[in-house]
């Protein structure tokens, strides 16, 4: 790179398959960009219009690399075209089918996984994929600058970086949990330690909980001999509570709360039927078949609920190009129907599912929960566990899986489940339910507290602290 460039370069870059604003091509041709949320944008905003920072990301459909092609951008953003046979192959060959896999512990290891041709030159486009990320971001970058590598996408990215610009201060942050060795050495050898070696490119590396960064530091000295000189960091993102409350309460999230009260309606006495909610991505790691079965349980074991509560799910499709997520979203249906069969009556529908992604509904269906159930599987951290108690009207009882990394920070205050144990499951939803008023209202007030201990924007500025100091 020629200094003149260095000079000119971005001093904070940001890398992520998915940027801050994408593209749709209106029937006119002309062109509609929309602009997404979460805590890296709220990070960038948090460090001013004046950081010299600029967000690399991925083109992630026809709209976004149709304003590529067009050069139509937004300050700040640059968006790669990767051709789109060679992201398919890298985000769900490799990242959504392997890595994200693997990190959750997901496989039905009879039949998979299975590391044959087709996966290895599925890898070589996940190499492609990060490669360009990297000489995007050597080429823009200024001397010196700090560049925040973001998830299992760009696992690559640092290791590579670190080789085409030595001068730069390289992290990188996990949003998923991070395998232990024993089932993170079902990848093959090869591409384990590529993983890990791609990783400890960066000058620091950051995990969401204590328990992620411990794993990822065992599979290193299992398969790597150490870190090295690689530091490691544990930043647990928390939710935005000036936002969420903020938006909670504006009028289409109340016109939601009216047209869900008419959906769940009242109990035989006349009074308010309780809720259980869930909000979740059909996404497999989510454990909403078994929160299901949970819900069936509480009706068979205890009768006396059956009329007087009723589970308000929202399953929202998650990654329907891949055949998994397909089935795994007809059983979520398929279930939730079985149980109305088994216990609706006329007047009470006892699972009210919801599959189309409505951000105000799911606000909504926040303030009026009684109980949350957030049961996962395996979690990097779990944003809703944190934001349904920020959010709540009236105190919400919160039941969360022990193996969601959201729980080291909340834990104590919640109803702890096995999420494979569907009879404790029940019988936590039960606990919930019968929670009194008073310890219910205490609960979630320290909830809320511990939950927003690391707002979005303090989140990213400390990782960029860290990375700088």
């Amino acid at each position: 790179m020629a200094s003149t460039q260095a000079e000119q370069g971005a001093r904070v870059l940001v890398a992520s398959n998915r940027g801050p604003v994408s593209y749709e091509v209106r029937q006119d041709g002309s062109l509609r960009a929309k602009r997404g949320g979460g805590g890296l944008v709220s990070g960038l905003s948090a460090i001013g219009p004046d950081a010299d920072a600029l967000w690399v990301c991925s083109a992630l459909g026809d709209g976004d690399r149709e304003a590529v092609r067009r050069g139509v951008g937004e300050p700040g953003v640059r968006m790669l075209d990767v051709p789109a046979d060679v992201h398919a192959d890298a985000y769900n060959g490799i990242a959504n089918s392997v890595l994200w896999f693997v990190h959750h512990m997901l496989y039905q290891t009879p039949l998979e996984p299975v590391f044959d041709a087709e996966f290895r030159r599925q890898w070589a486009s996940y190499e492609t994929f990060n490669r360009a990320f990297a000489e995007a971001l050597a080429e823009e970058a200024a001397e010196g600058a700090a560049v925040m590598v973001q998830d299992y996408h760009l696992t690559l990215v640092p290791g590579m970086l670190r080789e085409l610009r030595p001068d730069l201060r390289i992290g990188h942050f996990s949003h998923t949990p991070w395998a232990p060795p024993e089932y993170f050495r079902m990848l093959p050898d090869d591409i384990a330690r590529q993983v890990l070696n791609g990783m400890l490119g960066a000058d620091r590396l950051g995990f969401l909980t204590r328990r992620w960064a411990d794993a990822f530091t065992a599979c290193c000295e299992r398969f790597t001999g150490g870190i090295g000189k690689t530091r490691i960091g544990v930043h647990g993102l928390g939710a935005d509570a000036e936002f969420l409350r903020g938006r909670a309460h504006e009028a289409d999230v109340d016109e939601r709360m009216a047209a869900l009260r008419e959906e769940i309606g009242t109990a035989p006495d006349g009074g308010a039927r309780r809720t259980i909610v869930r909000v979740d991505r059909t996404e497999l790691s989510k454990n909403i078949v078994r929160g299901l079965l949970a819900y069936r349980q509480l009706l068979k074991d205890r009768p006396e609920w059956r009329e007087r509560v009723a589970h308000v799910a929202f399953a929202y499709p998650s990654r329907q190009d891949l055949a998994v997520y397909r089935d795994y979203t007809a059983e979520v249906r398929r279930l939730a129907e079985e149980i109305n069969e088994e216990y609706g009556t006329d007047g009470w529908t006892p699972v009210v599912l919801h599959v189309k992604d409505d951000f105000a509904r799911s606000l909504a269906a926040y303030r009026l929960a009684d109980v949350a159930l957030v049961n996962p599987i395996r979690d990097g951290m779990n944003l809703v566990a944190k934001e349904v108690p920020v959010v709540s009207d009236e105190g919400c009882a919160l039941v969360l899986s022990r193996e969601a990394g959201a729980h080291e920070e909340l834990g104590e205050d919640a109803v702890t489940v096995n999420p494979y144990d569907v009879v404790d499951t029940a019988r936590a939803l039960h606990e919930a339910l019968t929670m009194a008023p008073e310890e219910r209202a205490e609960r979630t007030k320290r909830l809320a507290a511990a939950a927003t201990a690391l707002p979005p924007a303090q989140w990213f500025l400390d990782q960029l602290e860290a990375l700088n100091g």
